[in-house]
């Protein structure tokens, strides 16, 4: 078993958004990227049998999405949830700009990677675990049944977690 010292929630702010971008950097494409799937069909009632997936939109005013995906890829588990993405011009999709179209692009244009605001992405290992930033990027982050993934607007140093 390992033991960790627990990190105070500034520093996971500060080495999460540095771990997105960091692993942005290797093989990202250079123009923003969609998912193709228009709107969240997945909704579920209940628990998921699959991946859970928790989008909060924080203060861009958007109710929690609260979906069920296959096994996978980050990205893909999103798309098959219904849960369009965006990526960055300079990051392509291993960061997430823009969920659902918000925040909107007059507010948000992709083009860099915003500073103030962005979507941090969380994962959960089981239903009673507890949330955790994820160690790898949106296109890369690999998950299996039973886990969880969250997408949460997140502003300055704000490290909310997911919730439903």
């Amino acid at each position: 078993m390992t033991f960790r010292r627990p990190v105070p929630p500034a520093s996971l702010a500060v080495a999460a958004a540095t771990l997105l971008m960091v692993g942005a950097v290797a093989g990202c494409a250079g123009t923003p990227t969609t998912g193709s799937t228009p709107t969240p069909s997945a909704a579920h009632a209940g628990p998921c049998s699959q991946v859970s997936v928790i989008v909060n939109f924080g203060s861009l005013g958007h109710k929690t999405l609260d979906a069920c995906g296959p096994a996978g890829v980050a990205s893909d588990v999103l798309k098959a949830a219904g849960i369009t993405t965006v990526g960055t011009a300079d990051y392509g999709n291993q960061v997430v700009c823009r969920v659902d179209n918000l925040p909107s692009p007059a507010m948000e244009s992709c083009a860099k990677l915003p500073s103030a605001a962005y979507w941090a992405l969380w994962v959960k290992t089981s239903a009673n675990g507890a949330w955790a930033y994820a160690q790898e990027g949106v296109s890369t982050q690999k998950l299996t049944a039973g886990e969880s993934l969250g997408l949460v607007y997140t502003q300055g140093s704000d490290t909310t977690s997911p919730h439903a």
